[in-house]
Parts: C-alpha cells; structure tokens; sequence
C-alpha cells in the first residue's frame, strides 16, 4: 500500500500579495489561517503518515510561537525551507521518515483542493510513479512584447496547454532522484525535476477552483468557494480537540 509524506511549502517570499501584515499562507481565512485549510486536507488521511509544515527562516520564530501547540496535537511537524521553491523541497524531503512511498508536494496558499481530487491524483502516482492535478487551459493566449504598455507580439496556440496546480505527487525514490540531480537553475513546479530526467508524469484533471492565492482578489474567491462547502450549521460535527481556531493564526 502506498504511503505518502505531504509537504506544504509555506516559505515563498508573497511579493505579489502587497499585504504588510501578512504572507498569504498566513492570512486569516473564513476563520483560520490559508495554510490551516490546506493541511486539513491531509490530516488524517489513512494514506498520509506524515504531514510537513516548510516555512521561511525569517517566519518560522513567530509561527513556532503563535502555533507550536497545535502543531504538536495535530502530530503535524515544521521545518524551515530556503530561498528557492527547491531548497525548501529539498529541506522537507530531508525530513520525511522511512515509512513514506511516495512524496507529495501542495501549496499552503491553495486551501480549495478537494478529498475527490486528492484521491485521483494519489492513486495515479501510486500507478504510475508521477503525477500532478491540472487543468486545460481554456483561455487565448498572447505573448507580449517589450514595452510600456506592452503590444501582442504574438497568439500562442494553447493546444494540448495545461496549468499546472498541486498536490504534485512522486515515487519516493524517483523524486529523490530527481532533486540530487536538479541543478542550480529554479523551477516553479517540482514536475520539472522529474520532467528533466525524461520520466512521464501523468497530467490528473483538476478544477479551477483549487487556485493558488497570489492577490487580494483570490483571497475572496477562496472565501466565497469554502463557505460554499460548508455544511449548515446544524450539520457541522462538534469541534475536536485542539481546534480552536485561535491556534491557527
């Protein structure tokens, strides 16, 4: 039975976010923090053994402080990433335990991914060793030129285009393998580091409502898509222990 350790990498720099007060996987939404939304998708999985919180160094202080003990309750661990999407993977999969198959890796600022998604994209990487959720992309496609404002230097086609989203989701070994051979040039998703050993990785069907929070208007669309979910409230189970959303913040 496959095994997967989920990493949420937490440790971008949010340069887009134009928030003072806050990095997006930390903003308060619809009652508890982004990345709260994202790990409670994982947690408690009969699938996942081991559920990894990656932040900055400059943020992981203050987030230790604000929810060491939830951290501990939850059984969920932390550890500090680097300057690069992949030092921060890198840094996480030095933390993942023995018992772990396979490797998956999620945004902490996509809070919407959904149960039915996790499951599809976990049962294609546990067949076929890779795999990521994706969408085709449905709009026109302009490449722009150099200038200010910039011209349309060109239409490109969108054929055969998908937008990558996570969870991505690797054997264990081949995504190892993948990050001791990965040189010094970033990549933005981690199926480039196995894309670049010539390995497949199998494109799942995603919704475009598992968005990446990057501005202030995504934060609204991520509200207005989880209360959506919510049951009533005459239907909400009790709060377990250890969930107080104080803790989340």
């Amino acid at each position: 039975m496959a095994r997967f350790a989920v990493l949420i990498l937490a440790a971008g720099r949010s340069t887009r976010f134009g928030d003072e007060n806050y990095k997006k996987p930390f903003i308060p939404l619809a009652g508890r923090a982004v990345w709260m939304h994202s790990v409670e998708r994982f947690r408690g999985r009969a699938d996942v053994c081991q559920v990894i919180v990656v932040v900055s160094p400059d943020d992981r202080e203050d987030f230790e402080r604000k929810n060491g003990a939830a951290l501990l309750f939850q059984n969920i661990e932390l550890c500090t990433g680097g300057a690069e999407r992949s030092d921060s993977v890198r840094a996480g999969l030095a933390a993942v335990g023995d018992e772990a198959t396979h490797i998956a890796v999620h945004d902490a600022a996509r809070p919407c991914v959904t149960d039915a998604e996790i499951d599809r994209v976990f049962a294609a990487a546990a067949e076929g060793n890779a795999a990521i959720l994706a969408t085709p992309v449905a709009a026109t496609l302009k490449r722009a030129a150099p200038g200010d404002p910039p011209a349309i230097a060109e239409t490109a086609p969108r054929d055969g285009l998908w937008a990558a989203q996570t969870p991505q989701v690797f054997e264990r070994k081949l995504f190892e393998q993948a990050i001791s051979q990965s040189d010094a040039e970033p990549v933005t998703d981690d199926a480039q580091l196995v894309e670049r050993l010539g390995k497949p990785v199998m494109l799942v069907p995603g919704s475009t409502q598992n968005l990446k929070i990057t501005t202030r208007e995504d934060l609204a669309l991520a509200e207005a898509i989880l209360t959506a979910r919510e049951p009533a409230k005459s239907d909400k189970k009790p709060t377990r222990p250890f969930e107080d959303d104080d803790l989340w913040r």
